[in-house]
This record gives structure tokens, sequence and C-alpha cells, in this order.
């Protein structure tokens, strides 16, 4: 079966830049989606867990994702998030994703009701019913308490609209599995650590965060090993990547890390909604230490040195 949306390259799920008292601005949105099409990321995702989905109003998510789908303009696909813990509050999001002419969706679990794997095929078929958009599944069962599993899969890959999934599992096998067993669905690297892994078992793509603030960075490393197959440099580039993806895993402050990675690209993103509060001293000193080591690292790369 021929997917009906080709899901190749670099994904990023943009951030929500919002000011001291929490409100969008909207001004530095459209700032951080200019850097994201200049870079040349192949697309962009509004609402996902990146975006503070979670702190934020049905409503809100749809606002936002009209605001960048008219930034964008058609330069890059958008995929808009429908993630929510009520089945109704994601068909909504995936009804004002295809009334706005959004490219594709981005469906995950439920969190925290922990359906069965029967339930959450239904869940996926609900919202593929309500927008009729080709779909990246989301698999992140560390953030939702429920895995996408090869019975769920039997299920929805039977809609012609479920193209691809953003394998967010940290299990291996699972890789090897959506590579074996269901190559009709496209597979995109959703656990920054194993990226070099995912290419070589033929990921399409990588949906990254810290693509927000290091966009060519992350597009050196699928250019390498999914576009020139040449994974000798792919592990030069990995593995100058990974003290990043330490700090970013590390300690509970993923988003807040992602958000001062955008500060220190140029662009003031803000503090994150509440609960979450922004870096301490500490913390963005060895941000800015990475990061800085990291891009050097990386030029010297790809400059062929």
């Amino acid at each position: 079966m021929t997917p009906v949306f080709a899901f190749e390259g670099i994904y990023t799920p943009i951030v929500t830049p919002y000011d001291s008292e929490g409100v969008a601005r909207l001004d530095v949105l459209a700032d951080v989606v200019e850097h994201l099409v200049a870079a040349g990321v192949n697309g962009v995702i509004s609402g996902g867990s990146t975006g503070e989905n979670y702190a934020q109003t049905v409503e809100e998510r749809l606002d936002l994702a009209r605001f960048i789908h008219e930034r964008l303009n058609g330069r890059v696909p958008l995929i808009v998030g429908t993630g929510a813990m009520r089945t109704p509050d994601s068909v909504a999001l995936a009804e004002g994703a295809r009334d706005m002419g959004a490219d594709a969706i981005l469906v995950a679990s439920p969190p925290y009701a922990v359906p069965t794997e029967r339930e959450n095929a239904l869940n996926v078929l609900a919202i593929d019913r309500a927008a009729d958009l080709p779909i990246m599944l989301y698999n992140y069962p560390g953030r939702t308490g429920t895995f996408m599993g090869d019975e769920f899969l039997d299920r929805v890959g039977r809609s012609r609209n479920v193209c691809g999934i953003k394998e967010s599992s940290g299990d291996i096998n699972r890789v090897h599995t959506l590579a074996r067993d269901y190559p009709h669905i496209q597979m995109l690297c959703g656990m920054d650590d194993q990226a070099l892994e995912f290419f070589a078992w033929g990921a399409t793509g990588w949906v990254c965060a810290g693509s927000n603030f290091l966009p060519e960075e992350h597009i050196a490393l699928y250019r390498a090993c999914a576009l020139e197959g040449d994974f000798t440099k792919g592990r030069r580039i990995m593995s100058a990547m990974m003290p990043l993806m330490r700090v970013l895993e590390q300690g509970g402050k993923f988003i807040q890390c992602v958000k001062y990675g955008v500060e220190i690209a140029g662009i003031d993103a803000g503090p994150p909604r509440a609960p979450l509060k922004a870096l301490n001293k500490d913390d963005k000193r060895q941000m800015d230490q990475v990061v800085r080591i990291l891009k050097t690292t990386i030029a010297d790369i790809t400059a062929g040195n």
C-alpha cells in the first residue's frame, strides 16, 4: 500500500513562546517559524508536547495551529497534534486541522486512561474519520502509559491514512519489528539518542525537538545517514550530539532545555507555562557549553575535516 503522504526528513515539534505571564507571543512564534523554514526543516508539528499542549485549551491549540499554518503559507507541511485525554477533544482538533488545510495530523494515545489495544485503535479510527488526513501515529508509552502494539497496528493499519509512526518507546527491538513487519507504515525516529539506529533500519525521518534550535545539525545527521548512506560520517555527527541528548533527557527538564536552546539561537521563547519553571543559571551554563561544542564539532565534520 503506497502511503498517501511521505513523511521524510526533519520534522520540528515547534515550541510555543510565552511572556512572563504565560501569554502566547505570536510575534516570536512567527520568528521561530521563519528560522525553521530558512534552516531547511522538512515539516513543522504544532500542538505537540514540546509545544506544551498539555497546558493549553483546545481553542488555544487550534488558534496557534492556524497562525503557524498561515505563516508557513505552504512552504513546508504542517502537522497538527491531536493528542488529548478525551476523544471529543482529539476529534475537535482533527476537524480543526482539516478545516484549516493542514497537511497531516499527529495522533497519540490518550494519556492516563490506559485503553486496551482495541480501544486505542478505535480512538485513532474515530479521529481518522473526523479529519480524513494523513496520520503520523505517536507511540510514547512513557508519557501516555499505553503501548501501540501489534494488535493496535494491525487494526489501524487498514486505514490508508495511517502513513507513519513516530516511535518513542525507547525499545530498539520495536524498531526491528516496525521495519520488518510494518514496512507500509513509515517509521520516524522519536527517541533522539537512537537516531543513528533508526536510520540504519530504514527510518524515513526524525521528529526532534532539538531542531527548534539546532536545525542544521539535525539535518546534517539525516542527510548523512538517510540520503548519503554515509554511516561513518553519521556516527561522528551522532557522537557529537550525544552530550546534548543527555542534557535534554536528564532531570525532567526537557522542554525547559529546548526553550532555552531557542534563546541561545537568538529567539526569546520565554519560560514554560506552569507547572514547569525556567532553567536555573547552572543549567543554562551547561546548555551553553554543550551547544557551543556541538555546533563547532559538527561544522568541522560537515566541512570534511
